[in-house]
């Protein structure tokens, strides 16, 4: 589950945490001030070159984990062509995968415990009410590692169940994906114990 930092060495490795995820906030934020389909096309094209700049092996890594969200973006955008509002489904869904796009980027190339250190630094007026900043970052880095894992789980598992049955998983998946997703996070506790904890 923390494996998710590629191991192909790029130069996006080699930013500051902070500074990537301040480009992050920037960056999804200014998304939302573009409002039509072909501007949103300038976006796109800066992530995807984000991406080919280190190579085809990185940029595949990359495409592979935008693959669960596709299944969403086709349904976002076959539901507003239904509606009969094109171009709003053209929005919405270039946004979302413009976004996950970034984010993954953002995931593949900076370590968990410098996202820690960031968030735990940012966290740390809170320790005035009593909040420990630590094991707020330790919750939000672990939530964000946590978002592909799920999205690839619930994937392999819709994958697998179409090798074995003609009708859609749909809620068939939910059990065996929680069950997975708790496992997950037993051996996180298991591994953290083992580390001595937060503290």
């Amino acid at each position: 589950m923390l494996t998710l930092v590629s191991p192909v060495p790029t130069r996006w490795h080699r930013i500051p945490a902070g500074r990537k995820l301040l480009g992050l906030c920037l960056f999804t934020t200014a998304l939302l001030l573009i409002d039509r389909p072909l501007l949103l096309l300038a976006p796109l094209a800066l992530v995807a070159a984000l991406y080919l700049a280190e190579g085809a092996s990185f940029a595949r890594h990359g495409l592979r984990m935008l693959r669960p969200i596709l299944p969403f973006v086709l349904l976002v955008g076959a539901w507003h062509l239904w509606t009969g509002d094109p171009q709003l489904g053209a929005v919405i869904t270039l946004r979302l995968l413009i976004a996950v796009a970034a984010a993954n980027l953002v995931t593949m190339t900076t370590r968990l415990s410098d996202m820690i250190t960031v968030i735990e630094r940012l966290a740390a007026p809170l320790a005035r009410f009593g909040l420990s900043p630590r094991v707020l970052a330790m919750a939000v880095a672990l939530m964000l590692r946590f978002i592909p894992v799920m999205s690839d789980r619930v994937a392999r598992l819709t994958e697998a169940w179409r090798a074995r049955a003609p009708r859609r998983a749909g809620w068939r998946i939910v059990l065996p994906a929680t069950l997975g997703a708790l496992d997950d996070a037993e051996q996180v506790a298991e591994a953290l114990r083992a580390r001595g904890g937060l503290g």
